[in-house]
């Protein structure tokens, strides 16, 4: 299927979406992005997606007309936010397939990530307990667990990759021992597009007793996700790649497993009852949620997932899949050019220009109105494995379509042409 075949560029097939208008996977979804001008391919959704009008008319009415703080106000405004406030959390927790009190607010997924390492690791691992990386990992899902590593004398393993690119679930199978009490991996590769086989990867790590975390940051823009059919621990995402503001993400843990755990900051919120002698806690997720939120973050949240599940995710796959297909196609018959990733990468294909350095590669296509991301990607484990320092990043969202592949292989042509 071509990217003018794709599913966001025609009308619907089948029941219609489940929220928005009937209509929306019709239309030209660029008109949308009121950021992205007229001839400019943004190919960097993987580093932060752009802004849709409603949600950008969200966090303008979260300001302008309705703004008030939650949790703590008993005049009607106060009592409205916070009402829409605590409905954003229902709304994440139907989107994940959750319930509403395993879903905390947190800035980000590194802050979700570092919430459990702090929380979790940092009161239930020992030394000599041992905790399970992979060689793609994103550094916020790395340098965390290191952290805590050396705190508590705990050891790391690394799964290596497939010879596609994958995380290796076989070596992974051999790798696991009793001493594996957490093992964290990303659903799917901020690089290399590649996707874990969740479940298979849970049903391993709880074989042997460890938790599990997920980090979804690039699946969740991209595709259904559900709580209960990974079989996760832990899982975490940031709204700013799903369409929605910067500054909030979302941390889901298992209900027992938050019950357990203590606070690793305190403040306002996630207080029980406060004296000198003593002080009790909330319990989750406000326990967690210390100070006055991101208020209106939290909101632009709640319209960045009716946006997408107004289209719905199955057909922003489908979508970005076809024009993965195009563009790894097109880049690959390209001399010099190197595409690295299986096949089915959602949604992000990284590839190299022989004897141009990735930054250069950036450079040129910027002059051609074509923004990618050039660099180590947070993950400098990974570019060790592959041999190379950098690599150049196209990644798509909804609002990209066939003329942006054209641009981009335009722009390489000419960066091959330049460097001869």
């Amino acid at each position: 299927m071509s990217p003018a075949e794709s599913p966001l560029h025609q009308p619907a097939a089948g029941p219609p979406p489940r929220t928005g208008e009937d209509n929306k996977a019709a239309l030209d979804l660029v008109a949308d992005f009121p950021a992205i001008p007229v001839g400019w391919a943004y190919l960097d959704t993987a580093a932060t997606a752009q802004k849709p009008r409603p949600v950008i008319d969200a966090i303008t009415r979260g300001y302008a007309e309705t703004y008030a703080t939650v949790h703590r106000g008993v005049y009607q405004r106060s009592a409205d936010m916070t009402l829409a406030y605590e409905a954003a959390r229902r709304r994440v927790a139907t989107f994940i397939g959750g319930t509403p009190e395993e879903v905390v607010f947190v800035r980000g997924a590194t802050e979700g990530i570092n919430l459990v390492v702090q929380c979790w690791a940092g009161t239930q691992l020992k030394a000599g307990d041992r905790i399970l990386l992979s060689t793609l990992e994103h550094h916020s899902n790395i340098v965390p667990w290191q952290m805590v590593a050396e705190r508590i004398g705990a050891e790391i393993d690394v799964i290596p990759l497939t010879e596609d690119h994958r995380i290796d679930l076989d070596a992974m199978a051999a790798m696991l021992t009793d001493r594996h009490k957490l093992v964290a991996l990303a659903h799917v590769s901020n690089v290399l597009g590649s996707q874990l086989d969740c479940r298979r990867a849970a049903d391993l790590a709880h074989g042997i007793g460890a938790k599990i975390l997920l980090d979804g940051c690039q699946a969740v823009p991209r595709m259904p996700v559900d709580m209960a059919a990974l079989d996760c621990d832990f899982y975490v995402f940031s709204g700013h790649k799903l369409y929605g503001p910067t500054g909030i993400g979302v941390l889901w843990g298992r209900s027992a497993l938050l019950e357990a755990m203590p606070p690793y900051q305190g403040g306002g919120s996630m207080i029980d009852r406060v004296t000198f002698a003593r002080t009790t806690y909330a319990p989750p997720p406000g326990r967690f949620e210390a100070g006055t939120p991101h208020i209106v973050g939290v909101v632009g949240l709640h319209a960045a997932i009716d946006y997408v599940e107004g289209i719905g995710l199955e057909r922003i796959h489908a979508h970005e899949t076809a024009l993965v297909t195009q563009a790894r196609d097109a880049l690959s018959q390209l001399n010099s050019v190197r595409v690295y990733g299986p096949a089915d990468s959602a949604g992000i294909v990284s590839f190299a220009v022989e004897g141009v350095h990735p930054h250069d590669v950036a450079t040129i296509l910027d002059e051609g109105n074509v923004a990618i991301r050039a660099g180590h990607h947070c993950a400098q484990p990974l570019m060790d494995a592959l041999g190379v320092p950098a690599t150049a990043r196209a990644s798509f969202g909804v609002y990209n379509n066939a003329a942006d592949i054209a641009a981009l292989v335009k722009g390489v042509e000419r960066v091959t042409r330049i460097f001869g």
